[in-house]
C-alpha cells in the first residue's frame, strides 16, 4: 500500500504547544463503527464497562536531548536507543563534523567518544554506569520535545512535568507515551469505582516515533526496535479478565504493540522482555487489544497507520477531518480518540 494513502494536511495552529490543564479536560473523540461522539477524557470511565482493564506504559523519559562541543564546534545530541553500558545511539547535528575517536564534552563533567557515525546518527561511548549516566543527564539534558512543539532556544521548565505522565516510574524513554498524558488522579479514580483495572506495562519509547515513513511503499519501511517488558504477573492478569469477557484497552500505540508482540496465535499473552519492532499495517489481525485510546497522530507515520489498521483507514481520516473541523488539537500535547475497532465488512460513519 501506498504511504501517501496515510497523508492529510493539518493547519499548524491545530498543534498543541501545551497540555490541556487539567489535564483529563482534553477533549475525547470516540470513534465507534458507525459514529463520531465529541467527549472529553473526564468521560472515559462512561465508555467503558466494569470488568474492562486498561493497559498503561509506565516508561519515563529522561532529559536525552544534550548540547556540547567537539573542540570550537556545538553540537547537539538526542539520544534515542540505549545499547547497554552507558552506549548510546543518537541523532546529532550537525553530524557531518563528527568522526570515529572525537570526543564531545556536555559539562559538569559528562563527555563522551564517538564510536561510529552513519549519516545523522552516531554512536556515544559515556564511560559511564547506566544509572550514573541517568544521574548525569539529569543534571545537564533537557525533555527531548518532538521538532513540531516549539521552545526557541530551550525547553521550559514546564516541560519537565508536563512530558511525563502519572505513570511514569522505569526511565529509559526518549519520547513520552502521549495518551498516558491525559490521567490525573481524579480519574484513575474514577476509573476504579467503575470496576475497570489498570495494569503497567514497559515500552521505552525512542525518537524514531516521530520520524515519517519516507518509502513510497509503506511495507518498505524499516522499524526501529524499542526495548519493552511484560511481567508474568501482568500477562496473567490480562488474560484472567479477558477470560471473564472484560475488554482489553490499550493506553497508547506503545502499550498497543507490546501487547499484540506478546500475544500468541490463540490470544493469549505471554511475558515478554525483548526489542519490540512490531510494525502493524491495515489487514493485521488484532489479538490482544478491544480498544484503543491514543492522540492525533502525524501524517504518513506509523503511528497513523496503526490506528488506521485498528479502526479501518476511511474512517479514522474522515474521524481527523471531522477533529479539525471542530477545533481538537493534534500531536503529543493534543486531544485523544478512542477507537472501536474496524467492523468486518463496509461500514460508514454518519455525518
Amino acid at each position: 500500500m501506498k504511504t501517501a494513502d496515510f497523508d492529510y494536511d493539518l493547519p499548524r495552529e491545530r498543534i498543541a504547544q501545551h497540555p490541556a490543564v487539567p489535564r483529563d479536560s482534553a477533549r475525547l473523540l470516540e470513534i465507534r463503527p458507525d459514529r463520531l461522539i465529541d467527549r472529553t477524557v473526564r468521560d472515559l470511565p462512561q465508555c467503558l464497562a466494569a470488568g474492562d482493564v486498561m493497559v498503561v506504559n509506565d516508561t519515563r523519559v529522561i532529559p536525552a536531548r544534550i548540547e556540547g562541543t567537539r573542540g570550537t564546534a556545538r553540537i547537539e545530541v538526542t539520544l534515542h536507543r540505549a545499547k547497554g553500558g552507558g552506549v548510546w545511539r543518537a541523532f546529532a547535528r550537525p553530524a557531518r563534523r563528527l568522526r570515529p575517536g572525537d570526543r564531545i564534552a556536555f559539562g559538569a563533567g559528562l563527555a563522551a567518544e564517538v564510536q561510529a557515525r552513519d549519516g545523522g546518527e552516531v554512536t556515544l561511548a559515556f564511560g559511564l554506569a547506566d544509572d550514573a549516566l541517568l544521574e548525569s543527564l539529569a543534571r545537564v539534558g533537557h525533555m527531548p520535545l518532538p521538532p513540531y512543539i516549539r521552545r526557541g532556544a530551550g525547553s521550559e521548565a514546564r516541560d519537565a512535568t508536563d512530558y511525563q505522565t502519572i505513570f511514569a516510574a522505569r526511565p529509559g524513554a526518549v519520547a513520552a507515551p502521549t495518551a498516558g498524558l491525559h490521567f490525573t488522579p481524579a480519574l484513575l479514580a474514577a476509573l476504579q469505582d467503575r470496576g475497570i483495572a489498570l495494569h503497567t506495562v514497559t515500552l521505552h519509547v525512542g525518537a524514531a516515533t516521530f520520524l515519517p515513513v519516507t518509502a513510497e511503499r509503506a511495507e518498505d519501511h524499516r522499524m526501529h526496535a524499542e526495548w519493552g517488558e511484560i511481567t508474568a504477573a501482568t500477562a496473567e492478569a490480562i488474560d484472567a479478565a479477558r477470560a471473564r469477557g472484560g475488554r482489553v484497552v490499550a493506553v497508547g500505540t506503545t502499550s498497543l504493540r507490546l501487547l499484540e508482540s506478546a500475544c500468541d496465535e490463540a490470544g493469549r499473552l505471554r511475558p515478554f522482555a525483548g526489542e519490540c519492532d512490531l510494525f502493524i499495517l491495515p489487514g493485521y489481525r488484532f489479538r490482544a487489544v478491544d480498544l484503543l485510546l491514543t492522540n492525533f497522530h502525524l501524517p504518513r507515520s506509523t503511528l497513523l497507520m496503526l490506528a488506521a489498521a485498528f479502526a479501518g483507514r476511511e474512517r479514522i481520516l474522515a474521524a481527523y477531518d471531522h477533529a479539525k473541523r471542530a477545533g481538537y488539537r493534534f500531536y503529543s500535547y493534543g486531544d485523544a480518540c478512542l477507537l472501536h475497532p474496524a467492523p468486518i465488512g463496509p461500514s460508514a460513519i454518519a455525518p
